[in-house]
C-alpha cells in the first residue's frame, strides 16, 4: 500500500492511481473543485466523514472519498451568514492569486456538495432565500450557509493523462458546524455507505492514494494544531517534471 504520493515519479503515480482514474483523453486544464473533510472528536480520536462512490463513475469508482465536486462560479453570489476567515481566504487565493469571488465559490461548492451528497447543511439557523435550485434545501430548512468555520488544509492537482483533471482544494469543518441533517440524506446518489471513521481507520480503507496522503498530513496538523487555527500551512500537491511534489503554501 502506498502511504504517500509526494516524491513518486510520474510512472509510480500512474500505477498508484490506476484503480482511481480512467487514463487517456486529450490534454486538458484542470477544473476547479472542492471537497469538505468533516471532523468529529470522540474519546480523544478524530473521525472523518466519508462515502463510497458508485462503481459506475470513471473518477475514483468504488473508493471512499469526502463529499465534493466541481466548483460552480454562480455559488459566489449566494448570500452567507459569515464569509471565510481572512487568513483562510488569503491562503485560498495563493499562490495563483484568484479573485475573492472565485475563492468564495470554491468554498461554497464544498458546502453545497456536502448537502447534496451527505444531507448535511453547514451554516446557522436564520432566514434564507435564494432562486438557485442548488440551495433549495438550505432555504426550505431555514439554514443560512456560513463559511467562517471552514479551514483550508490541502490542495492537489490531478496529474495529466486522466480523462478528468481537477484542481481540488480540501477544506475542513467540525461536526458542530452542521446546522441541519436531512433525514433522508443527500439529494444525489453520488455517495453511498456514508460513514464516520477514525482517521487511522480511514487511511486503511479503500481510498485514493492522494486522499491517504492528505489524511496523513491532516493527522499531523491536528497533533500540533488540534483546533485547526486559520492560516496554518497548506500542502499543495502537483506533478512537476517527472516527480509528484509537495509544496507548503
Amino acid at each position: 500500500m502506498t502511504r504517500r504520493m509526494d516524491g513518486l515519479t510520474r510512472k509510480e503515480v500512474d500505477k498508484a492511481e490506476s484503480k482511481d482514474f480512467a487514463l487517456g483523453g486529450k490534454p486538458m486544464r484542470p477544473k476547479d473543485a472542492a471537497t469538505l473533510i468533516l471532523l468529529d472528536k470522540r474519546g480523544g480520536q478524530h473521525f472523518v466523514l466519508m462515502g463510497r462512490r458508485h462503481m459506475r463513475h470513471a473518477f475514483m469508482p468504488g473508493r471512499f472519498v469526502f463529499p465534493g465536486g466541481r466548483t460552480d462560479p454562480t455559488d459566489s453570489r449566494i448570500p452567507v451568514h459569515a464569509d471565510l476567515h481572512p487568513a483562510v481566504a488569503e491562503k485560498l487565493a495563493a499562490p495563483t492569486r484568484i479573485t475573492r469571488a472565485r475563492a468564495k465559490a470554491i468554498a461554497m461548492s464544498a458546502v453545497r456538495e456536502t448537502c447534496e451528497e451527505a444531507g448535511l447543511l453547514i451554516g446557522v439557523r436564520a432566514p434564507f432565500s435564494t432562486r438557485s435550485p442548488h440551495w433549495r434545501e438550505f432555504a426550505e430548512n431555514g439554514i443560512r450557509p456560513s463559511l467562517d468555520g471552514l479551514r483550508y488544509v490541502a490542495r492537489a492537482i490531478t496529474p495529466p493523462g486522466r480523462v478528468r483533471r481537477y484542481d481540488t482544494r480540501f477544506l475542513a469543518a467540525w461536526r458542530d458546524d452542521v446546522a441541519c441533517e436531512l433525514p433522508d440524506g443527500g439529494s444525489t446518489d453520488e455517495l453511498e455507505e456514508i460513514v464516520w471513521l477514525p482517521i487511522a481507520d480511514a487511511m486503511q480503507a479503500e481510498i485514493p492514494a492522494i486522499t491517504r496522503t492528505i489524511l496523513d498530513d491532516l493527522q499531523y496538523r491536528l497533533t500540533h494544531d488540534p483546533e485547526l487555527n486559520p492560516g496554518g500551512p497548506v500542502p499543495f500537491y502537483s506533478l512537476r517534471g517527472d516527480r509528484f511534489v509537495k509544496l507548503l503554501t
